[in-house]
């Protein structure tokens, strides 16, 4: 499996104007779609990026959160009577391709929405793994998950401290670019071009940490580096870091836009209370997770684990011996339907299709 079935993205309303809203969802009900509001925060980022189209209220235009984010075609600025000299400019700056007055301009925007409507963004899905503490195999699991999804799916390590990816994948000898050169990436990136230049391996494209230079992933480039990849339609699964996953701005956005959060949990008390910790601090995005409990011997069962974390269990991880020889081989991990990381990360693939037929709501 390589893409899971999407809902029609919805085009995004931006505005606290009461008046000029109605008048928007009367327009969007007459084409045929039903649009979503956002106003700020990850929801606002990840509306802006997979909405068909995007009508900002000039009364949104001076916010900071709007000014914020990144240019983008299919931008309509709306406004209930005609701009002053500086809504205009503001509208140039946030790259509006039209300033629509209503009621005068009702029509024309009617036809947009409606055109829109017809010709849905499509973007590959995102899965982001993490662990609930170091060495629980998240690592490993964003990796078998990525191979049973090939080809044309996008690994990330999110994890600059984890000695990088591609040495999971025994791709640590292939050419092509590693964070360190993508780190300035920013805003709008060429798929096509940006997977060229990745190393690949068992039909995964993997952007893999640096060895001899780590440094923190800059949220800019991650952001524009997945969204390279699934506007191309391609499936990414991002592998976050042990450290810092509460608070921290990329591992929050990451979370912010998944259709699937995995957590890996050893089957230990105290692993799985630092789970319960990370899923319940105010404003995670570990909250919706699911889980995968790794089996320890002695351990916790897997139901002990979810009523400990409170979130439903994904699967299992039992112990597998080839996992640690291959690994020193600079093999990937087997991922074949009956080995215990090809069933779970199928298990996962399946829990997006799953997830991707109910709808998304937004804070």
């Amino acid at each position: 499996m390589s893409t899971a079935r999407t809902p029609p993205a919805r085009p995004l309303v931006v505005s606290s104007d009461e008046e000029l809203l109605d008048d928007l969802f009367r327009l969007l009900a007459a084409a045929g779609t039903e649009p979503e509001l956002a106003t700020g925060g990850p929801a606002l980022r990840r509306a802006h990026r997979e909405a068909p189209l995007v009508l900002l209220g000039a009364d949104a235009l001076s916010g900071g959160a709007v000014r914020a984010l990144p240019r983008r075609p299919g931008v309509v600025v709306v406004s209930g009577c005609p701009l002053p000299a500086a809504g205009w400019a503001a509208a140039v700056e946030v790259g509006a391709e039209r300033v629509a007055v209503l009621p005068e301009d009702e029509a024309w925007l009617l036809s947009r929405s409606a055109a829109a409507a017809r010709a849905p963004a499509e973007r590959g899905w995102l899965v982001a793994v993490g662990g609930s503490c170091g060495g629980a195999g998240a690592s490993t699991l964003a990796a078998a998950v990525a191979l049973a999804a090939a080809p044309g799916v996008v690994l990330v390590d999110g994890d600059p401290w984890g000695a990088g990816l591609d040495l999971l994948l025994g791709a640590e000898r292939a050419e092509g670019l590693r964070w360190p050169e993508l780190a300035g990436l920013r805003g709008r990136v060429d798929g096509d071009a940006l997977m060229a230049a990745l190393p690949e391996v068992g039909g995964v494209h993997v952007l893999a940490a640096s060895r001899s230079a780590p440094e923190p992933v800059p949220v800019e480039a991650l952001t524009a580096v997945i969204d390279a990849a699934r506007a191309g339609g391609r499936p990414v699964v991002v592998d976050l870091p042990r450290q810092g996953t509460v608070g921290g701005p990329a591992v929050e956005t990451v979370l912010a836009d998944a259709d699937l959060a995995v957590l890996v949990v050893p089957a230990r008390l105290r692993a799985a209370t630092a789970a319960r910790l990370l899923v319940e601090a105010p404003g995670s995005g570990w909250a919706e997770a699911r889980l995968v409990v790794r089996q320890v011997a002695g351990g916790l069962s897997r139901d002990e684990v979810a009523d400990v974390v409170g979130r439903p269990v994904l699967g299992g991880l039992p112990h597998d011996r080839s996992v640690v020889p291959r690994g020193e081989r600079g093999e990937p991990p087997a991922v074949s339907p009956r080995s215990p990381l090809g069933s779970l990360a199928r298990l996962a693939l399946d829990a997006i299709s799953l997830d991707a037929l109910a709808p998304r709501t937004t804070g």
